[in-house]
């Protein structure tokens, strides 16, 4: 397998195996035109089996989304061709129009101008509600 290197843009890496393709979803990268390789279940000495998403692409990419989908990951910041920073993520305290509100009755079903905001209430078990209703958000698929 020849993955090319990255010359401007991000490694997603650490990614829980089996949860790339949910980040590459919620990241909208199927959205933009530019190199992406999605390597599912790597061998990882750490992890046993790990997921990373390599983005040839300087772009924008919502920190808040990947510490919501899985919060132990880093992120490896490329600028020509070299690392410059490696972030780690941890999960967010307010998600805010990351995810929808599964409540009917919640006000943002009815006023498609508010935005869905979500607060995290559990940390351990990453659970997060909505601050309007109070409904606790969906598991992540």
């Amino acid at each position: 397998m020849n993955i090319d290197s990255i010359t401007n843009g991000f490694v997603i890496d650490h990614i829980t195996s089996g949860r790339g393709m949910l980040l590459y979803k919620m990241l909208g990268l199927d959205k933009i035109d530019c190199s992406i390789a999605i390597i599912k279940n790597v061998n990882s000495k750490k992890m046993g089996k790990k997921d990373i998403i390599k983005i040839d692409a300087d772009i924008d990419v919502n920190l808040d989304v990947i510490g919501y989908v899985d919060p132990d990951v880093t992120v490896n910041v490329i600028k020509d061709g070299k690392l410059i920073e490696k972030k780690t993520i941890d999960m967010p305290l307010i998600l805010e129009d990351v995810i929808k509100c599964k409540n009917p009755r919640c006000i943002t079903s009815t006023e498609q101008e508010i935005k869905h905001i979500f607060k995290l209430a559990d940390r351990e078990n990453g659970i997060y509600r909505c601050i309007y209703c109070e409904t606790k958000a969906k598991d992540k698929e």
